[in-house]
């Protein structure tokens, strides 16, 4: 890509007198001209959809360097402004989750210190009103279930409310028959009773506490938490 350069200067030609042979101008001279004119409109870029060749630049702009996180402004935003925005996002104090990355944030994002949290725990929001929960990084709980020896009793009494029984038993009758007596034996209904007792039955149930290794889990999905700390 060239500038054009002009080679001969035709203003200065009406200055000079008559008859000066460099007053004429030169079909060579307005050939030069054309040509140069031609070749330096042929290497320059179009302004719709250009090529460029070699190594193009730019001229130097206004780039926000310094600019704050939530700058809404048409300024060119580098490197730096994108770290600070980013780390803006994430203060001092914050988490970091990945489910399947384990590499240290401060490499993927490029600023803070950060270090790993909560192995083998779940998280739980803050809670001023519960003791367990009131104070940040508050830790408690247990991963295994016990469940202490105890026995069950029970002790229940049955009542034999009182009854009777009654039958028939055979008695002896003196009768008369022609020739002389004979006894006839005939029914006679009989009752016996008998008061009421009570029964107690007394009944043991026991059963020795068991203490189950990981039993006391909610259910849970694991992944990488990171802390930052500077």
């Amino acid at each position: 890509m060239s500038n054009y350069t002009q080679s001969t200067n035709f203003a200065t030609k009406d200055a000079l007198t008559s008859g000066d042979p460099l007053k004429i101008v030169k079909g060579t001279e307005i050939n030069t001209e054309f040509v140069n004119i031609s070749v330096a409109i042929a290497t320059k870029a179009d302004l719709a959809s250009p090529t460029f060749t070699g190594t193009p630049t730019l001229p130097t702009g206004t780039i926000a360097t310094t600019q704050t996180f939530g700058n809404s402004s048409t300024l060119l935003a580098t490197t730096a402004f994108v770290q600070a925005a980013l780390a803006a996002l994430h203060p001092v104090g914050s988490i970091y989750i990945n489910a399947t990355v384990s590499t240290n944030p401060g490499t993927l994002l490029g600023f803070g210190t950060w270090t790993a949290f909560g192995a083998g725990r779940v998280m739980v929001g803050f809670d001023s009103g519960n003791a367990l929960f009131d104070t940040a990084e508050e830790t408690g709980g247990a991963a295994d279930a016990t469940l202490p020896s105890h026995t069950h009793t029970a002790t229940s009494t049955v009542t034999d409310p009182s009854h009777a029984h009654t039958y028939n038993q055979p008695q002896g009758l003196v009768g008369y028959t022609q020739g002389g007596s004979q006894s006839v034996p005939y029914p006679q209904s009989v009752s016996t009773s008998s008061a009421s007792t009570g029964i107690t039955v007394a009944t043991t149930n026991a059963s020795a506490g068991t203490s189950g290794t990981n039993a006391n889990y909610q259910p849970y999905i694991t992944v990488y938490m990171w802390k930052r700390t500077a």
